[in-house]
């Protein structure tokens, strides 16, 4: 079974939709069709709309599983202005929004702030792990997440991830001595490590099972 990857960017919507476009047009046999898009802000450009773009948008290409960055509701419509916990849809809503796309599945990830990632699938998800990372210096700034879905008979890992996005570390007393040092930098690859350890560094014989991360790298080098 292959895995497919649809990974879009803001920066290249054009370009990501022609390549969608291509692939809804063409089904293949035994592959899995993954899409994984940061949607920021729990979808706030179209939570005014009652999600309806977002939810045609995805339907169109008929994915197995979608993978969502920053899935959780946090700003009034057409504000900047933060919502009430007790009036955020996202997280919660995430069953009720992914049936209307076909999706049956929804799990999310270890947060310690207001950017989950969730999994939504047409296939039951296990969750395995949700990842926040060890006080004091190894937190995984927006969490990350282990998901098995079990297809045709193989076991599909799936992990998400949303690193640290700034140029200096995590929590940094002096930022512009850290972003001087790259700090940034060395903090996502403390969180790469300590994900990749937590995920299939904990798997037997995670070799013969197939695996797939996703989720917004924050990688700041063009070579990445």
């Amino acid at each position: 079974m292959k895995i497919k990857r649809l990974i879009g960017f803001f920066v290249l919507v054009a370009a990501v939709s022609f390549s969608l476009q291509a692939q809804a047009k063409t089904p293949q046999p035994d592959t899995l069709r993954v899409l994984y898009w940061n949607i920021q802000n729990g979808m706030w450009a179209d939570q005014h709309n009652n999600y309806d773009n977002f939810v045609e948008w995805v339907k169109q290409y008929d994915p197995d599983v979608c993978i969502w960055a920053e899935a959780k509701s946090r700003y009034v419509s057409h504000q900047n202005v933060k919502m009430k916990e007790e009036d955020m849809y996202l997280i919660k809503g995430w069953g009720e929004l992914a049936a209307r796309y076909g999706h049956e599945y929804w799990a999310h990830g270890g947060h310690r702030d207001g950017f989950p990632q969730v999994v939504t699938s047409k296939y039951p998800i296990e969750v395995i792990s949700q990842i926040v990372g060890e006080e004091p210096d190894k937190i995984v700034s927006h969490g990350a997440g282990h998901f098995l879905l079990k297809v045709s008979g193989k076991k599909i890992n799936i992990v998400s991830l949303h690193t640290w996005p700034q140029k200096y570390t995590f929590e940094a007393k002096d930022r512009k001595a850290s972003a001087a040092e790259n700090g940034g930098d060395a903090y996502r690859l403390m969180e790469m490590k300590y994900i990749c350890e937590h995920t299939i560094g904990k798997v037997k014989n995670a070799h013969k099972q197939l695996w797939l991360m996703a989720g917004d790298f924050n990688a700041r080098s063009i070579k990445d």
